[in-house]
C-alpha cells in the first residue's frame, strides 16, 4: 500500500482567510504585549509602594480629649 503524502487533501486557504489568520495573530500579539506591560507595570508601582510605606514613618496616633462631664 502506498503512502499518502501529508496535506494533500488539506483544503489550501483562500487569500482572504490567510489575510484573516495574520490579523488575528497581529492583534493577539499585540494585545500580550500590552497586557505584560500593564502587568509589569502594576509589579513595578506595587512595589514601590510597598517600599514607601516602609520607610515612611508609622503615623502618630491622635490623642482623644478627654469629655468634661455634664453638670
Amino acid at each position: 500500500m502506498k503512502t499518502i503524502p501529508e496535506g494533500i487533501f488539506k483544503p489550501k486557504p483562500n487569500a482572504a482567510e490567510t489575510r484573516n489568520d495574520a490579523m488575528s495573530r497581529l492583534v493577539r500579539d499585540i494585545h500580550d504585549a500590552e497586557t505584560a506591560a500593564r502587568e509589569a507595570k502594576t509589579l513595578r508601582l506595587r512595589l514601590a509602594r510597598l517600599e514607601m510605606e516602609r520607610l515612611a514613618p508609622a503615623p502618630a496616633t491622635p490623642v482623644k480629649a478627654k469629655r468634661k462631664p455634664a453638670k
